[in-house]
């Protein structure tokens, strides 16, 4: 199955100059889904995962079935004021500003093997600040996957130092 065919490009969105790719056909269609999440699985496997990370929003759809499969703990990382417990927070830079990622502190134990999943990896700003975060409380990140990869956005570069898996490169 080729699941480019279910990535759909959006001219123009969410401002004139920019090409979105848009998974939302990927994730209506049942055996596309499937697909994607079984690749992730596979490669959670290959790197002994034994907790699953994933960043608002897009990270949880597609984390979840992982760690549902693999019988492992997912985490979640949110924006501030999103979680109900003591949390660590990292801070970075955006284009434009910047942005604060929150985990609980109690949800991954020192030494465990962690994979972060998420939908898009672009400049890299979300996952490395999640990797901080995991690293933080001790965790070690033993690769990071995506469903899509924007090569020319370069976020693999800030990633050099982990294991990177992909589905699909744009």
């Amino acid at each position: 199955m080729n699941l480019n065919d279910y990535v759909a490009s959006i001219q123009d969105f969410p401002v004139e100059g920019i090409l979105f790719r848009d998974i939302t056909p990927l994730m209506q269609d049942g055996a596309a889904f499937h697909e994607a999440c079984r690749q992730l699985i596979e490669y959670a496997k290959k790197i002994g995962a034994e907790v699953i990370v994933g960043p608002e929003s897009r990270g949880f759809i597609f984390g979840c079935p992982v760690a549902y499969e693999l019988n492992i703990g997912f985490v979640p990382v949110r924006k501030p004021n999103k979680l109900p417990r003591k949390t660590v927070s990292v801070k970075y830079d955006l284009e434009y500003g910047s942005n604060e990622l929150h985990m609980h502190e109690d949800s991954i134990k020192p030494g465990q093997k962690v994979l972060i999943i998420d939908d898009l990896l672009a400049t890299g700003g979300t996952v490395e600040a999640t990797v901080k975060l995991i690293e933080k409380l001790g965790g070690e990140v033993a690769g990071c996957a995506f469903l899509i990869e924007l090569e020319d956005l370069k976020g693999r570069e800030r990633l050099k130092d982990y294991d990177v898996f992909t589905l699909m490169t744009y």
